[in-house]
């Protein structure tokens, strides 16, 4: 392995042109300085200095090595910087979920930029699939989904739920199953998967959702009640999802006997150290998800 203690030793050789020199600046013996640069030419297997008595030149590997090294070393202090300097309400946060949670977050997440400018909010609205495969891609910082993952790049951890409501128009006080059959279903991308949940475990009748007449869908999280608001259907939605809805006195909203809540997942990928300010909203959010 590469020592940086070379590399160091190297680019403060070639820029001061003398071994007495860099060990004085080094805190080295001049016979250290000269182990240094032993050890690293042999590290690539070829001569880096052409010697002329107290002088030298660079050999053509010398100078790219150099170049090479000034660069590394120059990375390497500026991560230094960032991370001695790491800053919890300055920089960009890169953050996904499922759009009913995506609902009640991002409102509370550009509060809490406006009370922290130099933080840079970029959320995406994704299905569980999309934030998993965007984490993996490096393009998220961390990200929320409904259900245990089993990728081997993330780590998930449970974070929090979020109820289940069946959701009527305004004027159904009590459904029954008879009432959910005339009414028919409103479905969306996560219609199957919620009414299995909630219906499953409420009713003895509902068995898979072709059971129930389709009377619409719809894929935009913030739109899926309009139908229902029209009388046209009912539906299964997270709590964020329902709370959102401009119009709630044109919805009914049912708990039922057996309430079921969907789990929610922080997911990061694994090993990956947090900064910060990514820690920081973690810790904001936390609190959102528990009201």
């Amino acid at each position: 392995m590469l020592n940086l203690n070379w590399l160091q030793t190297y680019v403060t050789l070639v820029e001061t042109g003398h071994f007495t020199h860099t060990a004085d600046k080094l805190a080295m013996t001049q016979p250290g300085v000269s182990q240094h640069i032993k050890k690293l030419e042999q590290h690539f297997g070829q001569p880096l200095l052409i010697r002329e008595g107290k002088r030298f030149d660079l050999t053509q590997s010398g100078r790219d090595v150099y170049q090479q090294a000034q660069r590394t070393l120059a990375e390497l202090s500026g991560l230094e910087q960032q991370l001695s300097t790491d800053d919890p309400f300055n920089g960009p946060v890169r953050f996904a979920s499922p759009g009913s949670l995506g609902l009640k977050l991002y409102p509370e997440l550009l509060a809490l930029q406006q009370q922290h400018p130099s933080l840079s909010i970029d959320y995406t609205f994704a299905p569980n699939e999309g934030v998993e495969r965007d984490l993996v891609a490096r393009k998220l910082d961390i990200g929320l989904i409904t259900r245990p993952g089993d990728k081997s790049d993330l780590a998930y951890r449970p974070f929090a739920e979020e109820p289940l409501f069946l959701v009527t128009p305004a004027h159904i006080d009590a459904p029954d199953w008879a009432t959910l059959m005339a009414l028919g279903y409103i479905d969306h991308p996560d219609g199957a998967h919620h009414a299995g949940m909630l219906l499953g475990s409420n009713f003895e009748q509902y068995q898979q959702l072709s059971q129930l007449p389709k009377r619409g869908f719809c894929n935009h999280i913030s739109m899926i009640l309009e139908p229902v608001s029209r009388g046209l259907g009912f539906t299964v939605l997270p709590r964020y999802a329902v709370a959102a809805f401009p119009r709630p006195d044109e919805i009914a909203v049912h708990t039922l006997p057996q309430p079921v809540s969907e789990s929610i997942y922080l997911v990061q990928r694994r090993h990956q150290p947090l900064p910060t300010r990514i820690r920081f909203l973690i810790e904001a959010i936390t609190p959102m998800l528990s009201e």
